[in-house]
């Protein structure tokens, strides 16, 4: 299936398959139409050390977002409302100026909904000079065969997988095939990207970090998750467990979900941690201290820092 397809009106690009004539103006189920809208443009320190590395990562966050997770994090450009609209050039020039800067790489961030528009810009860039490896830092609900339609442009799989409950899925995210449509995603992911690779600085070049948010109250799902992913992929994969989940204002966390209005705790991020360690895990990124503050999401200002 070609990128003419995926990407028709009425849209069938993400798993939603919301029918929205996203060509004709109609926003979708991601609350964005056919316009790219980037919401932060910049060098960032905060993701995986072999992401970031000294140099930060390239980072590009677009507007929009197809889950939309009541807990989510960067509620300010999921719904919509935060981002500037760039043109497929414009964004092109971005990623060559990140670049520019000493970027390690380039990260595209919550891209699926843009896919279309955002493979012409890194091909474009790709032939005004572009070099360093791109990253595709999504939800883990995607399509397999769009990820399929990336081989040529990402070497560097950043995604998550939430949720091998389903009724979890559905509860914080409406979204109860989840678990079945991460699977097939991350599959074709690890496909694509084979085995890691680094170079000399310790930097990815290719392969696949799958990352975890530990919710509060929810160490069976992250354990369930932490299971699958090991005894299906065993070394082929890096897991990111993560535990800077943090209860802002004016997301789920303050719109009736109780258990949601904490943080996790150190007891409940080590039991974890233990788990995938005395499972077997060692290609893994573990966070350490008080994560869960604010002040590690980014200021969504709209100027773009290249």
């Amino acid at each position: 299936m070609g990128w003419g397809e995926l990407s028709s009106s009425p849209c069938n690009l993400c798993p939603r398959e919301c029918g929205a004539g996203r060509k004709d103006g109609q926003t979708g189920y991601c609350l964005s139409d056919n316009r790219i809208f980037v919401a932060r443009a910049a060098l960032h320190m905060w993701e995986e050390p072999c992401i970031s590395g000294e140099a930060g990562s390239g980072t590009v966050f677009f507007s929009g977002c197809n889950l939309r997770c009541v807990y989510c994090q960067n509620y300010q450009i999921a719904a919509g409302k935060k981002g500037r609209q760039v043109s497929v050039k414009e964004l092109a020039e971005i990623f060559l100026m990140l670049q520019a800067q000493g970027a390690a790489n380039i990260n595209l961030v919550t891209p699926d909904h843009y896919i279309d528009q955002i493979v012409r810009a890194v091909l474009e860039a790709k032939d005004m000079g572009l070099l360093i490896p791109v990253v595709y830092n999504g939800s883990g609900y995607e399509k397999r065969e769009v990820i399929r339609n990336l081989a040529e442009i990402v070497d560097i799989f950043l995604t998550d997988f939430k949720y091998m409950d389903g009724e979890l899925a559905e509860k914080y995210s409406k979204a109860p095939d989840y678990p079945a449509v991460a699977k097939g995603a991350l599959a074709e992911m690890v496909r694509i990207a084979g085995s890691a690779a680094f170079d000399e600085k310790g930097m990815m070049q290719k392969g696949i970090i799958v990352r975890h948010l530990l919710l509060p109250g929810h160490k069976k799902n992250a354990k369930e998750v932490i299971r699958y992913l090991y005894e299906t992929y065993q070394d082929k994969i890096y897991i990111s467990i993560m535990n800077q989940y943090t209860p802002f204002v004016k997301t789920g966390a303050d719109s009736g979900f109780k258990e949601l209005r904490r943080k996790v705790t150190r007891r409940e991020y080590e039991s974890v941690t233990d788990y995938a360690i005395d499972l077997g895990v060692r290609n893994a990124f573990i966070q350490e201290g008080d994560t869960a503050r604010e002040s590690f999401v980014p200021e969504f200002d709209l100027n773009f820092h290249v």
